[in-house]
């Protein structure tokens, strides 16, 4: 089991917000629209789904973008076996993520599928999962694998500067397969600068919700 910071969020109208960063872990408006909007459709997914594809994601919060990144894969009909790697510094507690997923029913059996076996590691015939624990400055550049596609998911740029600086973005991008693809709800000129100049080419689309604009990225 993860670590319990039972002191770590508080519920604002059933949303989870991190009282570190006093920042929502997903939209206050739709946390699951946000996350099929934002890391699945600007990584081109479920369409790209392949046997091995491989998701990698800073912040992992409650979850919620595993969870709907499985959700695509099976409705995809994909064969084989989605690998799935997220960097969190700041992990929640089990009993705080389930409590999360209640707002999602759409999720609630999946939801249930995963409830008993949160940790470090999830290992199913069709998900091959890893949480790797730290600050992702530190466990980034130490990590021997690449993905296909990554989920930047941190907390606002503006409250959480350092998971967004451009060392950062140039691991992410040192860790993308060629043809890979990222994507983020920050339209941030710093975070679009970072990941161009590791190796991304850079494209605005547009926002979810209140937001104006969201950034996408191809490795060149």
């Amino acid at each position: 089991m993860l670590n319990h910071q039972p002191d770590n969020i508080e519920w604002r109208a059933n949303v989870p917000f991190s009282t570190q960063f006093d920042d929502p872990y997903y939209s206050v408006d739709n946390g699951l629209a946000e996350t099929q909007h934002v890391f699945l459709s600007g990584n081109g997914l479920p369409a790209r789904f392949t046997d091995g594809f491989h998701i990698a994601e800073l912040g992992f919060g409650t979850g919620l973008n595993l969870l709907v990144a499985l959700v695509a894969w099976r409705q995809s009909g994909a064969k084989g076996i989605l690998y799935f790697t997220s960097f969190e510094a700041f992990p929640l507690d089990p009993a705080q993520m389930i409590k999360a997923h209640e707002a999602f029913p759409q999720l609630q059996e999946l939801a249930a599928e995963l409830a008993p076996r949160w940790g470090s590691t999830i290992a199913l015939p069709d998900l091959q999962f890893q949480l790797i624990l730290g600050d992702a400055r530190d466990t980034l550049p130490k990590w021997a694998e690449a993905a296909d596609a990554w989920f930047l998911d941190g907390f606002s740029p503006a409250k959480n500067p350092e998971l967004w600086e451009p060392a950062l973005m140039a691991e992410v991008a040192h860790h993308t397969n060629p043809g890979g693809s990222c994507a983020t709800y920050t339209a941030a000129g710093f975070v679009r600068r970072g990941l161009q100049e590791g190796g991304f080419k850079i494209t605005r689309g547009p926002g979810f919700g209140r937001k104006k604009h969201m950034t996408q990225g191809i490795k060149l």
